[in-house]
């Protein structure tokens, strides 16, 4: 698994929204997206076979003479997603990119990836820790009546009075959080109650397949999407954990590849319409669009991906989904200057670059109305991972800190406990954990305002937020030095935007 949410966003300031969106400038129709069938292909056998998106404009007139053109150049089209003008393709000549954008109706193209197809990351923090057999009496032991038998150990549900919440309003099962990411194993008992198979899918590929279990993990170790759709929905069911809205349906879009756990950028547009056309309110999304960290939009082949992308999901937004993704884990500050980028592309061998996150984009995190999230420890501080950056950073949440932020719980561990496969539990930590936990709050907020936009619900989401200002110190090793600044004020900063979600408020 490549990276499940160790990255950033760009910006969520007005100034910055505006920008990317006057860089992309098209926010196509808003009416199904479904893809349409594909045409025949036509090799060209002198170059690696890659996987390419295609943007055009909407009109059937000119997709059918792009897909006309795609198959002229060697390519082979995969799915065509007609209202937001969006095509999947397959091509080993190397000359297709620049072919195509030569094409009259292409508003840009590029290869998705810098290796050849195989026969398709996220924001977690290091390595899964299980809960024991032991280790789970134990946190059974200090369970109260009124609570889950694991609970103990949620010091992240009573950091947001998620607990108290579940008692005045748990969430509607009209509403529906969509989890885009490794697979979700809806067999595990907290999870089976309020999942949504209707609303689940395996996008991987960028066509979307909804066979029975399509949508759960590979493996065991494919861990991640399971551990998210818990923290959002497990159910008050007497059996394990809860979730912060245990009353809402969670869903689970796959989109990772088989081969290499990578979120390739024609998995994710599929899943966005794929959520859009189901009628999913809410979509979590704890990765970054692979292979590179920063798409720039000087670079073809990375403008080509922040453009589908952004089409998907400004259809979604459009169709009444808001989303929410994980700001990344790598510390940086995505308002700054200059950051180093060390590991784009990730799919192949990775260049050391300096971008300006001002120009280079961590999708979909960055993009036009995605909410972005921090993450939080039991002190209600910023994680030590987490990255930041004010007019970047829309709310934070917790996500777990092992090394700083020390709970006094059974297990006395500062991560995040929630569902894994095979009806297990263990610990996470990361922005991927942070980002869930809003969508959760935002679950609740869609119960209690089922009329609610996208728009008003980012605006309540943030409207609600305890903000507790930047701390007058972050020298979290005591080295000496400041980790990290944070800039800002009480009412919005850097390191918490405009606060720490909070569950109660979201119900009352």
């Amino acid at each position: 698994m490549a990276h499940l949410r160790s990255r950033r966003r760009l910006a969520l300031a007005v100034p910055v929204v505006l920008s990317l969106t006057a860089t992309l400038g098209f926010l196509p129709g808003a009416a199904s997206a479904a893809p349409q069938g594909s045409a025949p292909a036509a090799t060209a056998a002198d170059g690696p076979n890659l996987a390419y998106v295609v943007n055009t404009k909407t009109d059937h007139r000119t997709i059918a003479s792009v897909k006309k053109a795609i198959v002229k150049a060697g390519g082979t089209v995969v799915a065509t997603y007609d209202k937001i003008g969006v095509i999947v393709a397959h091509s080993a000549n190397t000359e297709f990119g620049p072919r195509l954008r030569a094409v009259r109706g292409v508003q840009s193209a590029g290869a998705t990836r810098t290796t050849p197809l195989t026969a398709a990351g996220t924001t977690d923090e290091g390595a899964a820790d299980y809960l024991s057999a032991a280790e789970a009496a134990k946190v059974k032991a200090a369970a109260t009546p009124e609570s889950e038998p694991l609970e103990a150990d949620q010091w992240d549900l009573r950091a947001i009075g998620a607990d108290k919440a579940a008692k005045i309003n748990p969430g509607s099962r009209k509403v529906t959080v969509a989890v885009i990411d490794t697979g979700v194993d809806d067999t595990h008992p907290d999870l089976a109650p309020n999942f949504s198979a209707k609303q689940s899918a395996n996008c991987v590929g960028g066509v979307a397949d909804t066979s029975a279990g399509a949508w759960r993990p590979y493996t065991a170790e494919d861990y991640h999407g399971t551990h998210v759709a818990g923290e959002i929905a497990a159910a008050r069911n007497g059996i394990g954990v809860a979730g912060v809205a245990p009353g809402v349906q969670v869903s689970g879009i796959k989109v990772s590849d088989p081969d290499n756990g990578l979120f390739y950028p024609e998995s994710v547009v599929c899943a966005f319409v794929f959520a859009a056309d189901h009628g999913v309110e809410i979509t979590n999304n704890s990765y970054y669009v692979d292979p590179w960290l920063y798409n720039c939009m000087d670079d073809p082949d990375q403008r080509a991906i922040v453009d589908a992308v952004n089409r998907a999901q400004q259809y979604a937004t459009k169709k009444g989904t808001l989303h929410l993704a994980s700001a990344g884990n790598s510390n940086h500050d995505l308002d700054s200057d200059a950051i180093v980028d060390e590991s784009s592309p990730d799919d192949s061998t990775p260049v050391t670059r300096t971008i300006d996150p001002h120009e280079c984009f961590d999708v979909p995190t960055q993009l036009p109305g995605v909410v972005t999230v921090s993450a939080t420890g039991v002190q209600n501080l910023k994680s030590y991972y987490s990255t930041y950056g004010k007019g970047v950073i829309d709310v934070a949440a917790p996500g777990g800190d092992r090394l700083y932020q020390i709970p006094d719980t059974p297990s006395k561990n500062g991560r995040i406990l929630s569902t894994m496969p095979n009806n297990q539990y263990g610990f996470l930590q990361g922005t991927s954990m942070a980002s869930p936990h809003a969508a959760g709050v935002a679950a609740l907020l869609k119960s209690e305002h089922p009329w609610a936009s996208p728009a008003q619900l980012q605006a309540l989401l943030k409207a609600q937020a305890d903000n507790p200002g930047c701390p007058d110190s972050y020298d979290q090793d005591g080295n000496g030095t400041q980790d990290a600044t944070c800039e800002g004020g009480k009412r919005v900063n850097g390191f918490y935007g405009f606060g720490i979600v909070n569950a109660l408020k979201a119900v009352k």
